[in-house]
């Protein structure tokens, strides 16, 4: 078949379609993982992502390529769980950017919405790795770029890009040793093409069931502003004088706009607010922009601003008589008041039923914790020591961003210090940052149970956020972490050949012991993680290990290791068996 444009309705079944495929695959996806841990979840996280985008697009019975554009970046974006499910959302969400305002698609729409979603998904990774899912897209892009002069049948452009996104995808493991010693392509990589195979049978009008037993899909939330950054501390820190304040007036107002700016008129509007201060917020969607400026001259911030609409919710604030004076408790009430009133008009504006059902805080309080747990035991030491929210991760540890937003909300805390506790929860808890619209959401990037319970320990309520932040990370980066599970396949990993069954013990590093003896491996390992600076050794034991089992590991280690302290916690994880620290 020949096809030259694609409208709406085909849109919606080659997504339909890709995430159905996507879907059927992910115990396939999930077997790519390089570790041969039992937890390995990238194709579940990119199912739980694309089905989330899936169930909006369901839902709309008139489809429009605006209104598909809105339902797959918005439903990607808040169901998107781990790095994998968080890269494939900014890829959509790049490529729904690109194609909003169009009736259809032609090769030309489509490549340029490649060249969009790769760059959206590139600066979403701090540390843009090649070997994954992001070589993959830009190969596709690359490929779709040299067809696009020469070919506009949409089918056979299709096909011949997925051809050579095969050919990349089978190239990643000459880009990362790891994926080559492991004899596997990149995971998420493999979810893409598998999203593109489905998307090219939607095309071609072939329908693709979804198999049973597919994951359940998360619950659709209320619609939210495209991006909205944690909003800025206050100026009233203990740490610095009015001398330091180079700017005076903490500005903030909300722009209502005649019309949807481009991202070129939003670059120029931050480089002109750069211009005149500094701690700038400005985030745009189609109606509204959010401003936040510290600068000595708040008309200048307005005057621009008048330029692209009429101004509201106007609030100037003189940093430096608040520092010197301070601000009573009457009045942080009041004005934390006043902006959750203004974040619930612009949200009511996006969403007017969602807003009325929605109660304001009566009182914010300065600080609130939110932390990622994988057993009851862990959970109720995590409560003890503070923490308001914990966060089920389950047994694959990674909830989704709009998981962690819906956390937010029952949080009534200005500032909201989230610790992922998993290094694949930490971009996801970054997007549920930039999306939050009320609350000043810092993420302390934990990668294990004991960096939060450390974090949390280093916290003082009399420090500013920033101060805070500043000692959590010194405070996790002396905490070295450990776990104990088993493989679930037979497989070399950092030169060590493993076998389906075999213990390891595993540390952020990688796997550092592998054998037979889950007691064996557990003290291995620590004994890899103790040093001359070493005081204690923090033992969580799973929901595998009885508790005789775990108290008698702990005697031993204790005679082991005779100058350490020698801590022992019921965690009550799965899968693994200890999780470990030294510190």
């Amino acid at each position: 078949m020949s096809l030259t444009s694609v409208n709406a309705e085909l849109i919606r079944d080659a997504f339909i379609a890709g995430a159905h495929n996507l879907s059927n695959h992910k115990e396939y996806i999930n077997e790519l993982n390089v570790f041969p841990v039992p937890d390995g979840d990238t194709g579940t996280n990119m199912t739980l992502t694309i089905m989330s985008a899936a169930s909006e697009i369901e839902a709309i019975t008139t489809p429009s390529v605006d209104l598909l554009s809105k339902a797959i970046s918005g439903g990607s974006l808040r169901g998107a769980r781990g790095n994998s499910g968080v890269i494939l959302s900014q890829l959509f969400r790049g490529f729904c950017r690109d194609i909003k305002g169009k009736d259809t698609l032609d090769v030309n729409d489509i490549t340029a919405a490649f060249a969009r979603a790769v760059e959206t998904a590139y600066k979403a990774v701090m540390k843009p790795k090649e070997g994954t899912i992001l070589t993959v897209a830009k190969g596709i892009y690359d490929k779709a770029a040299e067809l696009c002069d020469y070919e506009d049948d949409v089918i056979s452009f299709m096909e011949q890009i997925i051809e050579h996104g095969d050919k990349v995808l089978a190239s990643t493991p000459e880009l990362l040793p790891v994926l080559k010693e492991a004899g596997v392509v990149d995971s998420g990589g493999q979810g893409l093409m598998e999203f593109l195979r489905g998307a090219l049978s939607g095309l071609k009008g072939e329908k693709i069931e979804l198999i049973s037993g597919a994951p359940s899909q998360p619950a659709r939330g209320a619609g939210l502003l495209e991006e909205i950054p944690s909003r800025p501390a206050g100026s009233g820190s203990d740490s610095i004088s009015t001398a330091d304040i180079k700017f005076g007036y903490c500005t903030e107002f909300i722009i209502l706009l005649d019309k949807e700016l481009t991202d070129k008129q939003v670059d120029e509007f931050k480089a002109y607010l750069t211009s005149i201060g500094d701690s700038i917020v400005c985030v745009a969607d189609e109606e509204l922009v959010k401003v936040h400026v510290h600068t000595n001259h708040p008309g200048l911030a307005f005057e621009k601003a008048l330029t692209y609409g009429g101004l509201t919710r106007m609030k100037i604030d003189n940093m430096r008589e608040e520092h010197s004076e301070r601000v009573s408790m009457e009045e942080e009430k009041r004005r934390a008041e006043e902006q959750e009133a203004a974040f619930q008009e612009m949200k009511a504006r996006k969403n007017p039923e969602a807003a009325e059902t929605q109660v304001a805080p009566q009182e914010l309080k300065k600080y609130g914790f939110i932390s990622v747990s994988v057993g009851d035991g862990i959970s109720k030491l995590q409560t003890g020591l503070g923490i308001d929210y914990v966060l089920s991760g389950g047994q694959t540890m990674n909830p989704s961003t709009e998981d962690i937003l819906s956390a937010v909300e029952k949080v009534y805390a200005e500032n909201i210090f989230v610790f992922p506790n998993n290094k694949n929860i930490i971009l996801a808890a970054n997007q549920a940052a930039t999306i939050s619209e009320s609350k000043n959401i810092i993420v302390i990037p934990t990668t294990s149970v004991p960096q939060g319970i450390a974090a949390i320990l280093s916290f003082s309520e009399d420090m500013s956020p920033e101060e805070n932040t500043d000692a959590m990370k010194e405070a996790i980066s002396a905490v070295k972490s450990g776990e104990v599970t088993y493989a679930v396949r037979d497989t070399s990993v950092d030169g060590k050949e493993i076998r389906n069954g075999d213990i390891m013990g595993i540390s952020d590093k990688g796997i550092d012991v592998v054998g037979t003896s889950v007691e064996e491996v557990t003290t291995s390992l620590i004994e890899g993680l103790v040093d001359e600076d070493s005081g204690l050794i923090t033992l969580y034991y799973g929901s595998d290990v009885s508790k005789e089992d775990a108290e008698k590991l702990c005697d031993a280690l204790t005679e082991k290791f005779d100058d350490l302290e020698v801590e022992l916690h019921e965690g009550g994880q799965p899968i693994y068996y200890y999780i470990v620290s030294v510190e």
